[in-house]
Formats: C-alpha cells, sequence, structure tokens
C-alpha cells in the first residue's frame, strides 16, 4: 500500500467531508447515551502541513485554507465548530496541525464514548497509535479496514458511526465498499454509516449509491461536491453517502454545500453540488 493522506491533507474533499463528520457527531452528542465511532481507514489521525509531503502538493491551498476569509451567515455558523477544532491558521490560511477524522472524533467525543481507529499502513499506523496512547476511549488497531468494517459491529453502545473513508488505490475498490457496507448493515442496520469516495468515474458512484438503495437501508443521503467541471486533470469530486443520516443533516447539506462550491471552485461558476436522498 502506497496511499499516503499527509499529501492530500486538508485539500477540498477533506474540507467536504470533515465539515459534515462534525455536523453528524455534534448531533450524536444531543443525547445522554454513548456512542461509539468505528473509522476503517483512519491514517495518521492529524497531519503538520508544513512536512515536506504536503508542501510539495499544496493541496490544502485549494481547501482549508479557502475557508479563511468566510464570511458571516447560516454556512458560517454550520461550519463553525469544524473551523475551531482546526484551530488558528497562519497568514497563507494553514492550521498548524490539520486535524484528520480521528482527531475530530476523539475531540468531539465526550467521557463514555468510545472510538475504534484502524490502519494498516505501518508507518501512519505508529503515528496514529502514538497521537491517541494515552486516551483510554480510543483503540488504535493494526487492521485491515475492510476486516474492520465487519468485525466491530455492532456495537455495545448501539449508536453511533461507521466512517469508511478508503484510499481507491485498488480498481475493484468500490465494489469492495458497496459489498463491505452491504454486510456491515445486514448485522447493524441502525447506526449511521458515511462513505466516502471520489468521483472519478461517475458510474462507479452511481452503482455504490445504487448498492446502498438496493441494501434494505430505509434512508440515506447522497451528497456530492465538485471544485471544476469533471474535464478538468486531477479530482475534482467527491461524494459522501450518509445511510441513517441525522435529520437536520440534509438540510444543514444544502446551506454548507453551495458556500463551500463557492469557496473551493477553482474558477467562479466552475464548482457544482448535490443533495440527492431516499426515504422519508
Amino acid at each position: 500500500m502506497n496511499y499516503r493522506h499527509v499529501f492530500h491533507a486538508g485539500n477540498f474533499a477533506d474540507v467536504f467531508k470533515h465539515a459534515l463528520l462534525v455536523r453528524i457527531l455534534l448531533y450524536l452528542n444531543r443525547k445522554d447515551a454513548p456512542w461509539r465511532v468505528i473509522d476503517t481507514h483512519a491514517g495518521e489521525g492529524a497531519y503538520d502541513l508544513a512536512r515536506e509531503e504536503s508542501s510539495r502538493t499544496g493541496e490544502w491551498r485549494e481547501g482549508i485554507a479557502r475557508l479563511r476569509d468566510l464570511p458571516g451567515g447560516e454556512a458560517a455558523d454550520l461550519l463553525a465548530p469544524f473551523l475551531d477544532l482546526v484551530g488558528e491558521c497562519d497568514g497563507e490560511g494553514r492550521p498548524h496541525t490539520y486535524p484528520g477524522s480521528p482527531t475530530l472524533a476523539q475531540r468531539l467525543a465526550r467521557a463514555n464514548d468510545r472510538l475504534i481507529f484502524c490502519e494498516k499502513h505501518p508507518d501512519a499506523f505508529a503515528a496514529l497509535k502514538r497521537r491517541f496512547a494515552r486516551d483510554r476511549r480510543v483503540k488504535a488497531l493494526d487492521l485491515d479496514g475492510w476486516t474492520a468494517l465487519g468485525a466491530f459491529v455492532p456495537p455495545p453502545e448501539r449508536r453511533g458511526l461507521v466512517l469508511v473513508d478508503p484510499p481507491f488505490e485498488a480498481k475493484d475498490e468500490f465494489a469492495m465498499l458497496a459489498r463491505g457496507f452491504v454486510a456491515a448493515f445486514a448485522k447493524w442496520t441502525t447506526g449511521v454509516y458515511a462513505l466516502w469516495y471520489p468521483v472519478k468515474d461517475p458510474l462507479a458512484a452511481a452503482a455504490l449509491w445504487n448498492a446502498v438503495r438496493e441494501s434494505g437501508a430505509t434512508r440515506a443521503l447522497r451528497l456530492e461536491l465538485a471544485i471544476a467541471p469533471d474535464s478538468h486533470a486531477g479530482l475534482v469530486r467527491t461524494g459522501l453517502i450518509v445511510v441513517n443520516p441525522p435529520w437536520t443533516l440534509e438540510a444543514e447539506a444544502r446551506i454548507l454545500l453551495p458556500e463551500l462550491v463557492r469557496l473551493m471552485e477553482r474558477a467562479p461558476g466552475a464548482g457544482a453540488h448535490r443533495v440527492e436522498r431516499f426515504g422519508d
């Protein structure tokens, strides 16, 4: 496995995914009952954007840096908890440390909540384990994410979120994600599942959505954001399917996504977004 998220940390896809993740976790915190987060492809947990790898690509400049001059309004209010967790940024809009999904989840977790972070890349796992070694709420596991997806559901708490954020290096990774979700959902139908994906092949993304629709799930959201037309080079469109989404998430996404497009698109009018659902 050659994928290293540090090259892409803080990019537009991260901002999209993490802003929505924070909204989901804040909703779970509305009830006192504990929850569990299962992050199947956790990475290092957080990233120093001054590292050579991040500096080489500079992808954060089209992502988190674009949010430094966020105007007030409804979208700003919804993004505020995420930006508070990101912390202060330098003059270029670069935070000292960009929090990955494990760090965001840890910071929003309460005393009785529990977190499982899985990572197979040796260097990334070593960093992940060091970062959370002193937090007894966290288990960092050297485990393949696809194994983890089925191994830890249903959790004892019966509330929580499964975040599946694979590297999408393998040609069959969309199919693996669909199969893994369907198998996990059959074991735990009431959990929230957040399935992240890049949109390089629209047919593959559509097939994943169809697999979710046919899984027996009764409610799901398909959220997508593009910073440029699909004809542009590189990754310009990303998506998140949320199964059993919080009731508030669709309305929040309809406010957030247009503003994120406006802030991060490569040229005015070049970006786009999608909010699609099934179920009540």
